[in-house]
């Protein structure tokens, strides 16, 4: 499973909603959870965050174990997507 971790009022997650939303939109499965007022997509951070990151937005991808902290590059989201 692909995880894209976000909160609604950071600015840096706005900037790669959209890559994360194509990138849906062609198939990827990615799963998008709000962790600033959802206590319940906060805990699941932590369990996948696991002191890597800290913050939003943040991907995690659980087939790979490879993680991206903040902004990045198109190139670069594909390939932890693949």
């Amino acid at each position: 499973m692909k995880y894209f971790f976000y909160g609604d009022e950071c600015p840096h997650c706005h900037v790669m909603m959209p890559l994360v939303d194509k990138l849906i939109a062609e198939g990827v499965e990615i799963t998008k959870l709000e962790t600033w007022h959802h206590p319940e997509n906060a805990k699941i951070f932590d369990q996948k965050d696991g002191g890597k990151c800290g913050g939003v937005p943040f991907f995690f991808n659980e087939e790979t174990g490879k993680s991206i902290c903040g902004e990045a590059s198109e190139d670069e989201v594909r390939k932890w997507a693949s």
